[in-house]
């Protein structure tokens, strides 16, 4: 005996509903598409990238991250920087600032301040490679940015301080910058009044040399 359906629907009532289940699950696919695609870059600095003496808006990540934004709204910048810190301080919180970022690009600006205080090069070297090996793991790129002492602190030290930063970048082959400073070093007007940390007009120049340095790794990341 045959069976036969009570109130059939109609085509285009049936039409209608497949059409907005596959408008749904096409939705879906571009929110994943979104998300997948935002990337992170974390900038781990001392003052330097902390805009010490200035406005955060004016120092150089914020400059930096308001022209990522301009190009790829996908791509946002978290500044754990901290005015004073050290390779050895750096170290103890750099675990719980990759977590929280959850960083695809690292750009580690540190040993500026272990130069200055004259501490022992072998130690910074030995932070700087723990951050950088905790960076790779964690399946982050690594932009290094090197920094320059005085010669008065000693022609021997500031080459053995110099070197660590060529040393590390070759060794685990980063992204580097010898001194990113040094679109400004020459001119002693372009610091503040204690001599080492940049004035804010000169931030534009800072966040244009690094953005240079970074762009190599945004490319191999599909940017």
């Amino acid at each position: 005996m045959s069976t036969c359906l009570k109130n059939p629907l109609p085509l285009r009532q049936i039409m209608r509903r497949w059409l907005v289940v596959c408008l749904f699950v096409a939705a879906a696919g571009l929110a994943g598409q979104s998300v997948a695609a935002e990337r992170t870059i974390l900038v781990f600095g001392d003052s330097l990238s902390a805009a010490h003496g200035m406005p955060q808006a004016q120092g150089w990540v914020a400059l930096m991250e308001k022209r990522l934004a301009a190009r790829d709204a996908d791509i946002r910048v978290v500044n754990a920087s901290v005015s004073g810190e050290t390779t050895g301080g750096g170290r103890k919180r750099f675990d719980a600032a990759l977590a929280r970022s959850q960083a695809d690009i690292v750009i580690l600006e540190l040993g500026g301040n272990d130069g200055l205080q004259v501490l022992d090069v072998k130690q910074m070297r030995t932070n700087l490679a723990a951050m950088i090996k905790r960076a790779r793991d964690a399946g982050a790129k690594v932009l290094l940015l090197g920094m320059r002492i005085p010669p008065n602190y000693g022609a021997a030290y500031a080459n053995r301080f110099h070197d660590v930063f060529e040393h590390l970048a070759e060794q685990y082959d980063t992204a580097y910058d010898p001194f990113f400073l040094e679109p400004i070093a020459s001119d002693r007007s372009n610091f503040q009044s204690d001599g080492i940390h940049p004035t804010a007009a000169v931030q534009p120049m800072l966040a244009k040399r690094v953005l240079a340095d970074l762009q190599p790794l945004l490319e191999r990341q599909g940017s």
